[in-house]
């Protein structure tokens, strides 16, 4: 299976986002075709939720899970140390007040 380079995917999900009038951001720029990406929802209240990509272990499919939850000063020092590890990594910044990331949708683990 072909996968998508971190580039397009991070394109294709601002895209998604316009689409609902959800504003996003790239606040870190990562390896074009395979970094990995974290997203970040704020919901512009000084909360937010940080979300990697990973595998589910029983289905081996790709999923997204919680890195982060809370403040939103915890949440943006878990993004500096996986940027620290990682420094390849993507990280887009989604404002919603109500939370909204789509990151539920179909086509958005890929």
């Amino acid at each position: 299976m072909t996968r998508l380079t971190a580039a397009f995917w991070v394109a294709a999900y601002r895209r998604r986002l316009e689409l609902h009038d959800i504003p996003a951001f790239v606040v870190a720029h990562g390896d074009d075709t395979a970094g990995a990406v974290l997203v970040k929802s704020n919901t512009l209240d000084g909360r937010a939720t940080v979300f990697q990509r990973s595998f589910d272990l029983m289905s081996g499919a790709r999923v997204w899970t919680v890195l982060a939850e809370g403040a939103e000063a915890d949440c943006d020092a878990a993004i500096a140390r996986q940027r620290g590890f990682d420094p390849d990594l993507w990280v887009i910044e989604v404002e919603d007040r109500a939370g909204r990331h789509l990151l539920d949708e179909d086509g958005l683990a890929e």
